[in-house]
């Protein structure tokens, strides 16, 4: 997916680095992803969340919090409200390119910066939240002994996830005084919590309370035996799809292409997983699809193989051409259904691929199934009718493929 790296200023004024991953075909809508505590744009989650939104027409614009990963400032200096703040002006730099986010979607205490930001946000009209506490303050049972030193001298170093930070006892305060209660039940926008049950940094109850709390429309979605900071891609992928259907209901997708966007008769097919087999395919500025490989073949199988496709489009465009005719004659025919299977025989006609090794043909076997009172006559018409299709004449007959550079 092509992406936009920019600076935008933060809180304090600090310039907090951005990344806007942007669609390949019909930019549909605009999210803006928050990220987990003391992590930062580029974790895998955010990471692979983002880029498959963006297969699926939603551009994602993350960022590192100020004094975290490429972001100016000190975190130190930060708390959960100066989070809030930052995502308030993240929210504004979309806005003023002409990209002001619809949708806001927040991991761990990320989640918890988007409950509060939200109403802040006026353009927002739905918001995702991926295993976020209920209350911001949860996130102190990762300082352990440290919370006394905090309390006492005003600020100590805290390893987290192996990394030293030094958290201040305003952070502190902050985080003790920020309850989100009034937050959810004022929220005002379409509401998904996605947590995974056996989550063992933020417990399931913290979900069960953001879900009592907020208003309809709302939603629950389990993310099954995903970890908390959700590293499986499969999990991701999974968190990213349910997002994207589920935003469709309450956005107003923009169904026009952006003018580097898929146009009307082309297909784009663009790799979503470069570890393995993964395709998003946008076919034009309103279709998208999934391709992929079994996994006994190293894919995933998270959609059609290739050939998969190919057999579709002859199913497809048989069943369509046998109904044009039956109509156009007035022929009671209720109901087509046309299996394809594929497979590669030796054509005993056909040139040599190699020294001594005959090429091999590609064959399609197709069965009709046609249901109606229909005559005998009939159904052999149809029949015949069936080898029209457009797309069986243009795989018997030789086509030719022109490639070039982009």
């Amino acid at each position: 997916m092509p992406d936009d790296r920019f600076t935008f200023e933060g809180h304090a004024g600090h310039a907090l680095a951005a990344r806007l991953d942007m669609p390949r075909g019909a930019h549909l809508a605009t999210a803006l992803f928050a990220h987990c505590f003391t992590c930062g744009k580029d974790i895998a989650a955010a990471r692979r969340i983002a880029q498959r939104l963006a297969g699926m027409g939603i551009a994602v614009l993350r960022f590192d919090f100020t004094g975290l990963g490429h972001s100016e400032g000190e975190f130190a200096n930060t708390s959960f409200s100066s989070n809030v703040d930052d995502l308030v002006a993240a929210a504004a730099a979309l806005e003023a390119r002409g990209m002001a986010p619809s949708l806001l979607v927040g991991h761990s205490l990320g989640g918890a910066a988007v409950l509060r930001a939200a109403r802040r946000i006026g353009s927002a009209k739905a918001v995702a939240t991926i295993g976020a506490p209920c209350d911001p303050e949860h996130v102190t049972h990762n300082f352990g002994a440290n919370l006394d030193e905090i309390r006492e001298a005003g600020e100590a170093t805290v390893d987290l996830g192996g990394r030293p930070f030094t958290i201040s006892r305003g952070f502190l305060e902050d985080l003790e005084g920020a309850s989100l209660v009034e937050d959810i039940r004022e929220l005002r926008r379409a509401l998904l919590v996605m947590h995974a049950p056996r989550d063992a940094v933020v417990g399931i109850e913290n979900a069960t309370r953001i879900f009592v709390n907020a208003k309809h429309p709302k939603s629950f979605v389990t993310l099954d035996d995903a970890d908390h900071l959700v590293t499986r891609q499969r999990d991701a992928d999974y968190a990213a799809e349910v997002i994207a259907a589920w935003a469709g209901r309450y956005l107003a997708l923009e169904r026009s292409a952006p003018p580097d966007g898929a146009p009307e008769g082309v297909v784009r097919v663009t790799e979503a997983d470069p570890k393995g087999f993964l395709q998003d395919i946008q076919s034009g500025p309103h279709h998208h699809a999934l391709a992929d490989e079994p996994e006994r073949l190293g894919g995933t199988d998270k959609g059609m193989s290739p050939y998969g496709f190919v057999a579709a489009g002859l199913g497809a465009c048989t069943s369509m051409t046998i109904r044009i005719y039956a109509r156009r004659k007035g022929w009671p025919l209720a109901h087509v259904e046309v299996e394809v299977t594929h497979d590669k025989l030796h054509g005993e006609d056909a040139d040599e691929a190699g020294a001594g090794e005959a090429k091999k043909v590609d064959v399609f076997r197709r069965t009709i199934r046609l249901e109606g009172d229909l005559d005998d006559a009939q159904r052999a018409r149809l029949l015949e009718i069936a080898d029209r299709c457009p797309v069986h004449r243009t795989l018997e007959q030789s086509s030719r493929v022109e490639t070039a550079l982009a």
